[in-house]
């Protein structure tokens, strides 16, 4: 039997709960990209609130994939106000910072530089296993005039901590390095350490390949990979790719081709409409044009932003 007491008790205990779990629902709402109900949410929290750095944080969040970037800034300078010792809050900060940056002119380019430069410096500083942030560092060494802090050796040190961290990624975090100094014979190699540390990032090193217009290698890597794993589809849909791009081993391009058509592709994976835009043009260079027709305008049809798409429909319409 159930005292008064007893259910008073539960009833505080059910009150904390919903308070301290706040966030927490708000975060669940968010990652089912449910902005407006996570925002309705988060606004209730105020500064006396002790979750309320989290709550600023989630805004940030959502602001930042709106492409609200100014609002997210805000936010996430509001989050650091509360709670300057959480790494993430610093990270997204200094992300922020970056893409304002990129659509700002050079004044404001610069009055920016040195804050997202502190930010992800302060992120690795809290959580120096926070591999976003070191990558973030790796950029802005890169891109940064040395009298602003930029510094190739300073890229390299951090490529070489991420890869304590995460071999394949610290190989081709230093990969990228290689390539922004066109050193191409380094970062080969070290994409290919990358793929024998983690298969999964096969697409990397293909995608080095196609950049150098290494087409033959690109094929051989991913046929590798089809033959480590006959499933996997985004392997065979790169050979499809990398036969229409070349015009190479045009059948088996083809072939692959129609057998990623038969597949549902999950998000971030290559479209049909892709496909069909490739098998298109596999047909246009073994000169079947009226086939690379029916096959652009399919492709049109899934996908109508699909630039070489309508260029190919206009070159097999003549």
């Amino acid at each position: 039997m159930i005292t008064r007491h007893f259910f008073l008790f539960l009833l505080s205990v059910s009150s904390l709960y919903a308070q301290s779990s706040k966030t927490e629902q708000a975060k669940k709402l968010y990652e089912s990209k449910k902005y407006e109900e996570a925002k309705a949410l988060l606004k209730k929290t105020d500064e006396e609130d002790k979750e309320y750095a989290e709550a600023q944080y989630y805004l940030g969040r959502i602001a930042f994939d709106q492409k609200e970037y100014d609002d997210a800034q805000d936010y996430f300078e509001d989050a650091v106000d509360a709670n300057d010792k959480v790494a993430n809050y610093h990270y997204w900060l200094g992300n922020t910072y970056g893409t304002i940056a990129g659509d700002a002119n050079p004044l404001k380019q610069g009055m920016l530089a040195p804050k997202m430069k502190s930010a992800w410096e302060t992120a690795v500083a809290l959580d120096p296993k926070l591999i976003g942030a070191r990558e973030s560092l790796i950029q802005f060494y890169l891109q940064a005039p040395s009298f602003m802090g930029g510094s190739v050796d300073k890229a390299k040190a951090e490529a070489h901590q991420i890869m304590k961290l995460n071999v394949a990624q610290g190989h081709r975090a230093l990969g990228n390095i290689y390539v922004q100094e066109k050193k191409l014979t380094e970062a080969e190699k070290e994409y290919l350490e990358m793929v024998k540390a983690d298969a999964n990032y096969t697409n990397v090193l293909g995608n080095f390949y196609i950049n150098q217009k290494q087409y033959d290698k690109a094929i051989a890597h991913f046929e590798e990979a089809v033959k480590r794993n006959p499933d996997d589809m985004n392997a065979t849909y790169q050979i499809g790719k990398m036969s229409a791009l070349s015009g190479q081993k045009l059948d088996r391009g083809e072939a692959c081709l129609k057998k990623y058509l038969t597949y549902k592709p999950k998000e971030n994976e290559p479209s049909h409409a892709g496909a069909n835009m490739r098998l298109a043009q596999i047909q246009e260079k073994k000169s079947n044009k009226a086939e690379a027709k029916k096959l652009y305008e399919a492709a049109l049809k899934q996908d109508a932003t699909l630039k070489e798409a309508k260029e190919g429909l206009a070159r097999v319409s003549k």
